[in-house]
């Protein structure tokens, strides 16, 4: 059944082809399929280099304006260092959308586009003139009241015209992202409305780009004195230079557990093997802090030690069989409201704010709500760096992609363990157009055992390597299974020895 979302952009390619039915990922009865072959056949997109469209794929306000632009035969204008600049200034010139909403300086580029914005750009661009009852789509469209106003006459206008529809509740959702696959049905729908279309000739002097996190990023190692504060722009982080940055260490394992693994000896030698960053991972539930808050004093003197070390580090709320973060969400508060206070000089401190969402939560009626209550308790004290996770143990970056968090300098955490998950994933964080870091991982199976799987793992670190993705291993402790990057009976008390480290440990610390 053909989907009725309110979706229009799509994914510029790694590399323009001629045939347009060679999508291993596009079949014929697709919803979409009729449109993909048509903008193919046209020269308006490709597909990736191993053949795939991934019709699920994040939408950036760069990719939405480029390919709108292209169908339009819009000529760019003005082409600076990213690939999108020459089409935005093009765009911004024909009044397709306001300086405010994507500035030409570039910063917001890369960032997910919202629903009501993509519309406005396609009407702005094929049916300037359409016009629609504000009487009638108001009262049609069940979350009307969500859009913002300078967005009522072009979404009005859409309605009105059949180039969106509402989803199957009525309604239009115009505050979440859109997919590739909904943006070629709209984009096409209402092109085919203006009519005129011609095929697309790429300038001879054009590279086309690419969606996905560009690969072989160049990142910056390094500590805090070297890197600075950190910010993130559009899926990238960056350190004070505004330089790609990529942090690489250990996450401890619970701190009511294991506090002599993430003692400053133990933090040191980690450093001393070339990590600049530390998570500390402190459980709510399991005999953690909601049960015992004399564990934050172990938490505490970690995090001082990571920073005397030049280190980055995590503060990890670490909800797990606590699956939904609003179970604990007050004392949540009371933690970040203080644990900010502490750190709000520190260009240091990262702030996890919901290790591993299971269970059954949404993004939509549990994480996303949770966030938005500890997001402004923290930037009361800092601008630092917050890693939010999702769903299904933070691997549902689909889910918060749809519908992502106001503000800036926010990262989605994903988690994986080789023994378990594998390309499905990695297609996940490719597709998403988040900033993502990767604050836990393992070389095992998901329940920390078998393996260990170091093939698996070796194509992770490759992945992220190439797009400059930070990552914390899980994690440093001598428990017995295959994740743990210590053999049993380690003693730390001076210094990691090669011969104290497990399989894994072995692994991970050569990669630092």
């Amino acid at each position: 059944m053909k989907k009725k979302l309110f979706v229009f952009a799509f994914m510029l390619s790694m590399l323009f082809c001629s045939c347009a039915y060679g999508f291993s990922d596009v079949n014929d009865g697709d919803w979409f399929y009729g449109d993909v072959t048509r903008m193919t056949d046209s020269g308006y997109l490709a597909g990736y280099e191993d053949g795939t469209f991934r019709p699920s794929g994040i939408i950036t306000k760069a990719e939405l304006v480029s390919i709108v632009g292209r169908v339009n035969g819009l000529s760019e204008k003005n082409k600076s260092s990213h690939w999108a600049s020459g089409m935005v200034n093009a765009a911004l010139d024909a009044q397709y959308f306001d300086w405010d909403e994507i500035p030409p300086t570039g910063e917001s580029f890369d960032e997910p586009i919202t629903r009501q914005l993509a519309i406005k750009i396609v009407m702005k661009a094929f049916l300037p003139t359409a016009q629609g009852d504000y009487n009638a789509v108001s009262s049609s469209v069940k979350d009307f009241s969500q859009l913002d106003g300078r967005y009522y006459d072009t979404v009005i206008a859409a309605y009105s015209s059949g180039v969106v529809y509402g989803d199957d509740a009525g309604k239009l959702n115009p505050k979440s992202s859109i997919t590739r696959a909904e943006a070629c049905a709209i984009i096409m729908r209402a092109a085919d409305k203006k009519g005129g279309l011609k095929p697309y000739e790429q300038p001879a002097a054009t590279q086309p780009p690419s969606s996905a996190p560009p690969v072989n990023v160049t990142a910056r190692s390094g500590g805090v004195s070297e890197n600075g504060r950190l910010r993130v722009e559009g899926t990238r982080l960056l350190n004070e230079r505004g330089e790609p940055i990529a942090l690489h260490g250990m996450s401890s394992h619970g701190l009511q557990w294991f506090p002599q693994y993430a003692s400053e000896a133990a933090i040191k030698s980690t450093a001393d093997y070339g990590a600049n960053l530390f998570r500390c991972a402190m459980y709510t539930a399991e005999g953690g802090y909601t049960a015992n808050r004399a564990v934050k004093d172990t938490l505490i003197a970690a995090v001082d030690a990571a920073i005397r070390q030049d280190m980055y580090v995590i503060v990890d709320w670490h909800i797990l069989s606590d699956g939904d973060p609003l179970l604990h969400a007050d004392e949540a508060a009371e933690f970040f409201a203080e644990i900010s206070a502490r750190y709000a000089d520190s260009p240091a401190v990262l702030y996890e704010i919901c290790n591993e969402p299971n269970g059954g939560v949404t993004w939509e009626n549990n994480v996303k709500p949770y966030a938005e209550r500890m997001i402004p308790i923290i930037r009361a004290n800092t601008d630092g760096i917050i890693l939010v996770g999702s769903p299904t143990w933070s691997q549902d970056l689909h889910e918060a992609a749809k519908s992502p968090l106001e503000g800036g300098n926010i990262m989605y955490t994903c988690h994986f363990y080789a023994g378990t998950h594998t390309d499905w994933l990695r297609q996940r964080i490719a597709d998403c157009g988040l900033p993502v870091f990767v604050t836990e991982w393992g070389t095992s199976a998901a329940d920390g055992n078998g393996g260990v799987f170091l093939d698996e793992a070796r194509r992770w670190i490759d992945f992220m390597n190439e797009r400059g993705i930070s990552w914390a291993n899980w994690s440093l402790c001598d428990k017995e299974e295959s994740s743990a990057a210590l053999r049993g009976g380690a003693d730390v008390s001076d210094g990691i020895s090669e011969n104290e480290l497990s399989e894994s440990g072995k692994f991970v610390f050569s990669n630092f």
